[in-house]
């Protein structure tokens, strides 16, 4: 028994003299390691937008008066031409009544003057006749003329004043008309802003009463961030969730990008506009949204972490396939999605006996966690992503220094 107690331990010696220091290290224990997996991959640009009614009209007052009714309310369906509202019209009709009563004065007065001118024209004949006969002077012709001439003159006037009178009249009674208001599009009553028994004032400017909309097609307003929006194409594919929208997505096309900035708090933002379609009318006015903007997209495509390029064994081995030698590290930085064509990195790939080896694979899309790897690795393989931390180093060496 000694002497096997003995043997057992000699081997076990010899067995850790020479995993120690005569067996070869394995690499891939001193990092972390990440399995390349299959999966679907964006590159967006994120930005908080807001919904408004792509088509909408702010119904207001064309004259002054009382509100005597609003026929509708909040939330109200209505076609076009649907009677919304009513102003007092008793002033307004007032107005086209005494227009007409003009009216019907003047063309009295323009009977009597076409009288008066059919007998200046009498009078004017019978003295040419007379005249030709040398039975009346120069002077009683000249009279006639002027006399006829006037009469005319008259008639024409009164026409005149007929003609403006009649305008006014065909004001007043727009204006009559206007008392009664329509709805100008089909849609949805989405605010009213002035009350029943309000008085409006429309002299100077045309106050709103209401706003009707067509809710079944929605505008995303999204304000953009001057560092991004050079990324974005009109076209591109967009799509946004909504606060409690447990994750639904809505999809749209990116319709227009404004020229003009808004700045808030000295940050320089574009407005760029989409449209989506809601035809159930689940998209409400003011609804915050969550936008994405699609830059690149790739589905069921190998995937491999950020990380896995960033380490500096990595980026040394990237720089000496390139040609560059060994220069000195570079601070790494998260690298955007180039949709001009698919890039060559080079990556650390752990093999099956713990080794690890350096592969050029070629890079597609990629955002700021995962990038898509088009050739040079398989899926189930393992990359380095990181240094492995120690667990026999002290707590304070593992902990994260603070900046």
């Amino acid at each position: 028994m000694i002497a096997l107690l003995s043997l057992a331990l000699l081997g076990a010696g010899a067995y850790f003299a020479w995993s120690k220091y005569l067996a070869k290290p394995d690499e891939a224990s001193a990092y972390q390691l990440a399995s390349v997996s299959r999966g679907d991959i964006e590159d967006v640009v994120t930005a908080t937008g807001m919904l408004q009614p792509r088509d909408y009209v702010d119904v207001g007052a064309q004259v002054s008066g009382q509100l005597k009714k609003i026929h509708v309310e909040v939330g109200s369906e209505v076609k076009a031409g649907e009677l919304l509202a009513e102003i007092d019209p008793i002033v307004l009709q007032s107005r086209v009544d005494a227009t007409r009563a003009q009216l019907r004065n003047l063309r009295a007065q323009l009977m009597q003057r076409e009288s008066d001118r059919r007998l200046a024209d009498l009078q004017l004949r019978r003295q040419r006749n007379l005249m030709a006969e040398d039975a009346t002077t120069a002077d009683a012709l000249q009279t006639a003329e002027a006399t006829q001439l006037g009469a005319q003159a008259q008639v024409e006037a009164l026409k005149a004043q007929i003609d403006q009178t009649e305008s006014n009249l065909r004001a007043d009674e727009a204006n009559l008309n206007y008392a009664r208001i329509y709805a100008p599009i089909t849609g949805t009553v989405v605010s009213i802003t002035a009350r029943q028994g309000q008085t409006l004032i429309a002299s100077q400017q045309a106050p709103v009463i209401l706003r009707v909309a067509d809710l079944s097609t929605m505008t995303v307003q999204t304000q953009v961030s001057e560092a991004d929006v050079s990324r974005l194409t009109l076209g591109m594919d967009a799509y946004f969730t909504t606060l409690g929208g447990e994750g639904r997505r809505w999809h749209g096309t990116l319709r227009k990008i404004e020229p003009t900035p808004v700045v808030q708090n000295n940050v320089v933002l574009y407005n760029a506009l989409f449209d989506v379609s809601n035809p159930e009318q689940a998209l409400m006015t003011q609804m915050t949204a969550q936008v994405f903007f699609v830059v690149a997209a790739a589905r069921d495509a190998l995937l491999v972490p950020m990380s896995a390029f960033s380490t500096p064994a990595a980026q040394r081995a990237t720089r000496t396939a390139a040609g560059g030698g060994e220069a000195r590290p570079a601070r790494p930085r998260a690298p955007t999605s180039d949709t001009a064509g698919p890039r060559h990195r080079t990556i650390r790939v752990a093999a099956a006996d713990g080794t690890l080896q350096e592969r050029r694979v070629e890079v597609g899309v990629s955002n700021r966690v995962q990038a898509q790897v088009l050739s040079g690795l398989e899926e189930g393989d393992r990359v380095v992503s990181g240094a492995a931390l120690r667990t026999d180093a002290p707590a304070a060496a593992r902990r994260t220094p603070r900046l």
